[in-house]
């Protein structure tokens, strides 16, 4: 009852609320208190790895000192949460999403002390702290999968899935194909085969098994006992999926995230999950769930990929319509938009023709490719013009969810290809033009630092961005403080706007009395738009990049000039 009740008054208050005074300041412009469990709503968030963020000890590893050392920067960038990657021992076969102890502290970045110091701190600047749950794999290093392969009547063994025969869809379903040969290996020891949708050390948890789920209910509740703020779901559809069926179209069980939706909020009633899950718009409603019961958050693939489409080709109309599509969310429920992460620019929805556009354009070479669907590369070095990056994160900041930013994007850090798969994305920060960036003082770095071309550390870094008052550092800080002073961004209802240019986007919101205009030129070329703007009258629009105003003509519309991949924001007067 008291779950209903909090879904009903937050959708009153999302559709009805109304500010008293228009003309308030910008720091009345809040969520009523009874509403801000739903923080996520409109927070930025930024990705970072703990092993290749900062290095206080000279090991060649960042670690969790080195993280609290730099939280400072954080701040000053305008980062509300932070999502980490894995922290956890592992064998890093896969970077630390091999887990092989979920409740601990992979020993090279720091002690259970260094982890609960930098919580503190963290807390000490009213940034919230998110992790990877990785609860779809282990490692198989794990002394779970350890004990199940020795012991076919140990009780472990029920807990990944196994096969005496090797299946006739063995080699079906893989998630990097190209990399990955099978999703059904063998294992001597068990002498039977065992199901991973990753790579063959990466086997699989039963997540039909009950022990299972109450494992997972501990480790939620672990993390959540130290203060988190929540947890990025890695893998969704794959941990829910029935394992058996057809791998290309599997049954799955929805029921999974309702009931990780109630223990979480049961544990932590401000707490959320921010799912991974690249679904088609017709199969997002189980995942958010029936009047947001499900996940609080997810990322927006289906948008994004589309959105790499517009940026390659000018082309707006396929993103406007993935916008469109991916419109009908819980009141409660938030998208989380991105640029880059930590994976590659996965281009799988796209038709064949469009994922060559997009290729073309951005990653033309093969060693930029990846698995058959995605580009290896970073934004910066991929877009290569800053005009273009400005129109990016303009958009970014913009759309209508919470923005993530993955660690050194905000420097236009570039990539190193001569790193396998995943890895050219995942180079240490640059923080100077000291030594190895500055990251750290070893001879020898858990991975080495870009340090040739455009994207060196010696031209790309902290230290060179914050002093020069033209970088995109400083440009980016300052939009992302404009986009806190006007929450309307992340709480608003909004709408597209007919710009008769294929190559203009415009979105307006409508949030307490308030109302922005955003307008984005995705051609090279200048292009000048009328547009009529919606639901109330209005008398004029103010550009919140320049101040500059504009009346409305005698017929309502407004003119809008843009440039070379121009933008604009207007606050509706």
């Amino acid at each position: 009852m008291k779950k209903l009740l909090f879904i009903l008054c937050t959708t009153i208050v999302l559709v009805q609320c109304q500010r008293k005074d228009p003309q308030d300041t910008v720091a009345t412009a809040v969520p009523p208190d009874f509403i801000k469990e739903l923080w996520y709503k409109n927070s930025l968030i930024y990705n970072l790895d703990v092993k290749v963020f900062k290095d206080s000890d000279g090991n060649g590893f960042g670690d969790f000192k080195g993280l609290i050392q730099q939280l400072d920067y954080l701040k000053k960038l305008g980062v509300d949460v932070i999502w980490l990657s894995p922290f956890q021992p592992t064998p890093d076969g896969d970077d630390g999403y091999d887990i092989a102890d979920f409740y601990g502290i992979d020993s090279r970045i720091g002690t259970r002390a260094d982890f609960e110091e930098f919580m503190k701190q963290a807390k000490a600047r009213n940034i919230r702290v998110i992790m990877d749950l990785v609860i779809n794999h282990t490692s198989d290093q794990h002394p779970w999968f350890q004990q199940a392969r020795r012991d076919e009547k140990s009780p472990y063994r029920s807990w990944y899935v196994w096969s005496e025969e090797r299946p006739k869809n063995w080699d079906k379903g893989m998630v990097f194909p190209g990399v990955q040969k099978e999703t059904w290996s063998y294992d001597k020891q068990a002498k039977a085969y065992y199901f991973h949708r990753f790579y063959n050390f990466q086997p699989d948890l039963n997540a039909q098994n009950p022990a299972v789920q109450l494992e997972v209910r501990k480790i939620i509740g672990y993390w959540l006992a130290t203060g988190m703020s929540g947890f990025r779901l890695d893998a969704v559809p794959f941990f829910i999926e029935k394992v058996g069926d057809d791998p290309n179209d599997p049954e799955h069980q929805f029921e999974l995230i309702t009931q990780m939706h109630q223990f979480v909020q049961w544990r932590k009633g401000d707490a959320m999950v921010l799912g991974e899950a690249n679904v088609d718009p017709k199969e997002q409603k189980p995942y958010f769930g029936e009047q947001g019961t499900g996940m609080q958050m997810m990322f927006n693939f289906y948008a994004n990929q589309h959105l790499f489409y517009a940026l390659a080709t000018g082309e707006l109309k396929p993103f406007t319509k993935a916008l469109e599509e991916t419109k009908g969310i819980p009141p409660t429920a938030q998208w989380a938009y991105f640029l880059r992460n930590h994976d590659e620019i996965d281009l799988g929805r796209l038709t064949e023709s469009q994922r060559n556009k997009v290729y073309d354009k951005f990653g033309p070479d093969k060693s930029m490719q990846l698995y058959d669907r995605g580009i290896r590369r970073r934004l910066a070095s991929m877009l290569g013009d800053r005009q273009q990056i400005e129109l990016a994160y303009s958009l970014l900041l913009s759309m209508p969810g919470a923005p993530a930013i993955r660690y050194g994007e905000e420097l236009g850090m570039g990539d190193d290809l001569r790193l396998k798969e995943r890895l050219s994305v995942r180079t240490p920060m640059q923080w100077s033009t000291d030594r190895n960036a500055g990251f750290s003082t070893a001879s020898k770095t858990v991975r080495p630092v870009i340090s040739q071309g455009p994207y060196s550390y010696q031209r790309v870094n902290v230290v060179t961005e914050s002093q020069d008052s033209t970088s995109l550092l400083n440009w980016l800080t300052t939009m992302i403080q404009l986009r806190k002073q006007h929450p309307e961004i992340g709480w608003g209802d909004w709408n597209l706007l007919d710009t008769g240019s294929p190559s203009v986007l415009a979105m307006q919101y409508e949030w307490q009395n308030r109302s922005v205009l955003m307008v984005h030129n995705f051609s090279k070329n200048a292009q000048q738009v009328q547009l009529q703007l919606k639901k109330k009258p209005v008398r004029s629009l103010t550009s919140l990049l320049d101040k500059s105003r504009q009346q409305a003509s005698s017929n309502g519309q407004y003119v809008i000039a843009l440039g070379k991949y121009g933008y604009n924001w207007y606050e509706v007067k």
